[in-house]
């Protein structure tokens, strides 16, 4: 005060003008960060009721889930392809899935928090134990604790607002670990649901599945109505399955308990074997396959949208002049006829193009195989297999020689 009475009157005006300059300054940027921190609150609620609430579109112009994912995945695969060994891959590209799901939600806290720091930054008061300084690093850790409910008390809110934004944080808090609590279990169920239709079609097409596999063991059956149930079945699987994945693109990286199965190995095989049935199969009724193609290939074009798919013009051919012989060949000697004429064969064509491109896109972003047509060789189901099946066999044949030589 004693400097200000000393100065000239326009040197005190420009020293209030100043004064007056950087408390506006000052205005502007609160404000300005204030702003800040409430859209990226607004943003982070959007994404989360659009991701959990309301999961009911294929492309959003802006979504934060579908940003983390893309740029979370990529540099994954590039980690995964540092291992040689194809079953630890397999595995590490197997944690993606579940560790994501709950970065994902460690994401959505770190953006609450940073949104609420911001606005209490810019227009709360707040006083500290031991009357210590406020910036913004220690409002970031008053952030957090008011939304994990640790209320440690060593910085208070005192005006209105920043009572108001902690009571709401506070709240937020809560909510989000009721969204922790229930969305986890409906992920895990619609994981399990999905699985279960794999894991039946391992004694019906093997392991990997093939479209010539399935209709070998179970398209000479006398009785057409087993394949057509078989259809239906599947063409519930698929809606269940475009309906899940839309809803939590998370599903779509989470692989199978077996790494020769994969959700997009069983759904492009059911499009294989509808193709193959609307193409001609002397014997076999084509109406509840076609409407399984149908559903099968909606499913294929969307997930493609969802796990942002490119589109390969130089993919190679899945079924070549020679497969296709050979496919033949296979149906034959089980007693079914494919038809074999210029239409048909233009027919087959046709609708593998309508599939295969999107099937093939998604195995080329999410690591996986897309089945042959045909098994080059016999491998065992799943079913067959076990880890003492070698010992077992070797004690019956040891048990079995030890019968003959008492024998003789």
């Amino acid at each position: 005060m004693s400097l200000a009475v000393g100065l000239s009157p326009d040197h005190r005006r420009l020293a209030e003008s100043d004064t007056i300059s950087a408390s506006s300054d000052d205005l502007v940027m609160h404000t300005f960060v204030a702003i800040a921190g409430l859209l990226i609150i607004l943003t982070v609620l959007l994404d989360a009721f659009e991701t959990i609430v309301l999961p009911r579109k294929v492309q959003r112009a802006f979504r934060l889930t579908s940003w983390f994912y893309r740029h979370t995945w990529v540099p994954w695969v590039r980690l995964s392809r540092l291992i040689r060994v194809n079953s630890w891959r397999e595995n590490f590209l197997g944690y993606f899935g579940p560790l994501s799901l709950i970065l994902l939600l460690v994401f959505w806290a770190i953006g609450l928090i940073f949104g609420f720091a911001l606005l209490q930054f810019g227009f709360g008061q707040h006083v500290r134990l031991g009357n210590e300084p406020i910036n913004f690093g220690v409002l970031l850790y008053h952030s957090g604790e008011t939304f994990f409910t640790l209320g440690y008390g060593d910085i208070t809110p005192t005006s209105p607002l920043a009572r108001t934004l902690a009571v709401m944080e506070a709240g937020m808090g809560f909510a989000f670990l009721g969204v922790v609590v229930g969305y986890l279990p409906v992920i895990y169920s619609s994981f399990s649901n999905r699985e279960r239709e794999i894991s039946l079609l391992d004694s019906r097409a093997g392991s990997p599945p093939s479209a010539g596999e399935l209709l070998v063991r179970l398209g000479c059956c006398p009785d057409p109505i087993v394949l057509d149930n078989i259809f239906r079945d599947w063409e519930r699987w698929s809606a269940d399955l475009l309906s899940s994945h839309i809803s939590y693109p998370v599903l779509s990286f989470f692989r199978s308990q077996h790494s020769n199965q994969s959700w997009l190995a069983a759904l492009t095989t059911m499009l294989d074997v509808t193709s193959l049935v609307l193409a001609g199969i002397d014997g076999i009724p084509k109406e509840q396959a076609k409407l399984t193609f149908a559903m099968a290939r909606h499913a294929a074009v969307d997930l493609a949208q969802v796990v942002n798919a490119q589109y390969d013009p130089h993919a190679p051919d899945r079924l070549s002049d020679e497969e296709l012989a050979k496919l033949r060949e296979a149906l034959a000697a089980a007693g079914m006829r494919l038809r074999q004429d210029e239409e048909a064969d233009a027919k087959l064509r046709k609708l593998r193009s309508l599939y295969e491109p999107y099937c093939e896109g998604q195995a080329r972003r999410l690591l996986l195989t897309i089945p042959a047509w045909t098994q080059d060789e016999k491998k065992k189901d799943n079913w067959q297999s076990g880890p003492w099946d070698r010992a077992i066999l070797a004690k019956g044949l040891g048990e079995r020689v030890h019968v003959i030589d008492d024998h003789f």
